[in-house]
């Protein structure tokens, strides 16, 4: 049995830009990736804590210590410049790799 396992998350990050018209991602500080494990064009899980939207997009780097969440394209409808968000990513793994993690 294989199993959805979260990878990293980045907890109540501040929305400092929103572009509708970008072709879509969510840019983040690459020292933020980085601290997460999460890896430029992996599928990430966003959580708004704001307004309560969940939705789902990829990851770009924005540039190394400029602190950017900036929500791109249609996601930019789910969020707002000072919104707090959630952002997560999973890993699939065995079952038995699952409960070692858990553990």
């Amino acid at each position: 049995m294989m199993r959805n396992m979260l990878q990293g998350k980045l907890h109540r990050v501040k929305v400092t830009q929103a572009d509708l018209h970008y072709e879509g991602s969510c840019a983040i500080d690459q020292d933020f990736l980085d601290a997460a494990g999460i890896l430029e064009n992996e599928t990430i899980h966003l959580w708004n804590v704001t307004n309560g939207n969940r939705f789902s997009t990829y990851a770009i780097a924005a540039e190394r210590g400029s602190r950017i969440i900036s929500v791109n394209g249609a996601a930019a409808h789910c969020a707002s410049v000072g919104d707090i968000l959630i952002i997560a990513s999973f890993v699939t793994m065995s079952g038995r790799r699952g409960a070692q993690l858990a553990a």
